[in-house]
C-alpha cells in the first residue's frame, strides 16, 4: 500500500468543533479553505493551502441541512482532485440518508446507494464513518470504507455510571444485533421492544410488546440514531409500564429534528448519551442529553490510514 506524502485535513461547515478536536488529537492545525455560498445559494469552495500529492482528509457530517452538506463535500472532493491531491478520504461520521438503503414500498430511491455513487463520481478515493444505519451500505461502494463503531466509547460511559441491575434494549429488532454487542460489552442481559411502523411515512410507531425480562431494572436504550425521538420515549413508555425502575437512552448519531427536545425534556428517559457526530447545541440539550466526543476514534483512525497501519486493530479485545 502506497504511502502519500503530508496530511491534511480540512471541513466543511457540518461539524467544524469535531474537525478541530480531530486535529488537536493528531497534534496539527485544521487546514484553511472557504466553503460558503453565494448569493443566488450556489456553493463555493477554495482550498487555501497546497495539496499536490498530499493524503487529504474531508470531515463532513450529512446533518441538517442535509442536502448543503452534502453538496459542500461533494465540490470540496472536486476541488481537490483538481489541485492535484494523492488520495482524498470522506470522513462521514454521520451518513444521513442511511435509512434509505433499500427499496420498501413501490417506486421509491435507495438514495444511500445514490450517494455512494456520486462521492465516487466527485473523485473520493476512500471513506470514513461512524457505525452506518446498515451494515449492506458499505458494499454501495466500489472504494474501500472504514466504518468505526463508538460503541466502546458509549460503554465505557455506563460501565462508569455502575448502574443498578442494568439491562440493555434495543429499539427495535433491527437494531438487535448492535444492542447485543453493547449488551456484551457490558456484560448485561439483553432486551428488545417489539414494535410495528404505521404504514407510510408518518413517523409514528405503534408498540407491540418487550421481549425480555425487565421488571425491576435499570433499562438502557439503544438505537443508532434519535431524530425526533418519537421510537425511544415510546419505548421508555412501554418499560416502565412493564416494570423497569429507571430508563437511560444512548445512541451514536442525535440528529434531534423537530419536536426531539422538548420530548425528551418530558419524557421518562433520565438521560440520552450520544457521541458529537453530529453537533448538538446546547438549546437541544436540555440537561438530559449528555455527549461524548469521537474526535479520539476518528483521529486515531485518520493516523492508521494515513500511516498504512490496521484500522481494525483500534477494536481487538484479545
Amino acid at each position: 500500500m502506497p504511502l502519500f506524502e503530508e496530511l491534511k485535513v480540512f471541513s466543511g461547515n457540518a461539524n467544524k468543533r469535531l474537525a478541530t478536536d480531530i486535529c488537536d488529537y493528531l497534534g496539527m492545525p485544521l487546514g484553511k479553505a472557504e466553503v460558503f455560498k453565494f448569493s443566488n445559494d450556489n456553493t463555493f469552495v477554495r482550498i487555501l493551502e497546497n495539496v499536490r500529492q498530499r493524503d487529504v482528509f474531508l470531515v463532513q457530517s450529512f446533518s441538517m441541512p442535509a442536502n448543503d452538506h452534502v453538496m459542500e463535500l461533494l465540490i470540496m472532493i472536486d476541488a481537490c482532485k483538481r489541485a492535484s491531491a494523492g488520495r482524498v478520504t470522506a470522513v462521514i461520521p454521520y451518513y444521513g440518508y442511511g435509512r434509505t438503503d433499500k427499496k420498501d414500498q413501490p417506486r421509491v430511491p435507495i438514495t444511500a446507494r445514490l450517494l455512494a455513487d456520486l462521492l465516487t463520481t466527485a473523485g473520493a478515493d476512500r471513506v470514513l464513518t461512524v457505525d452506518l444505519h446498515a451494515g449492506q451500505i458499505q458494499g454501495f461502494f466500489s472504494i474501500p470504507v472504514d466504518e468505526l463503531t463508538a460503541l466502546p466509547l458509549l460503554t465505557s460511559y455506563f460501565k462508569a455510571l455502575e448502574l443498578p441491575h442494568p439491562v440493555a434494549v434495543a429499539v427495535d429488532i433491527g437494531i438487535s444485533k448492535r444492542a447485543r454487542d453493547f449488551a456484551e460489552k457490558l456484560a448485561v442481559p439483553l432486551a428488545i421492544v417489539e414494535k410495528r411502523r404505521v404504514a407510510g411515512n408518518v413517523d409514528r410507531t405503534e408498540l407491540l410488546n418487550i421481549i425480555g425480562e425487565v421488571q425491576g431494572k435499570t433499562a438502557i436504550l439503544m438505537d443508532d440514531e434519535v431524530d425526533t425521538a418519537g421510537s425511544m420515549v415510546n419505548a421508555a413508555k412501554a418499560l416502565l409500564d412493564a416494570g423497569v425502575r429507571e430508563v437511560y437512552g444512548c445512541c451514536t448519531h442525535a440528529v434531534l429534528s423537530g419536536p426531539a427536545a422538548p420530548r425528551l425534556l418530558q419524557s421518562p428517559i433520565k438521560e440520552l448519551v450520544t457521541t458529537d457526530t453530529v453537533p448538538v447545541p446546547p438549546e437541544r440539550r436540555d440537561g438530559k442529553v449528555k455527549v461524548v466526543s469521537v474526535a479520539a476514534l476518528l483521529g486515531e483512525a485518520i493516523h492508521r490510514i494515513h500511516s498504512g497501519l490496521s484500522v481494525g486493530a483500534m477494536f481487538d479485545t484479545n
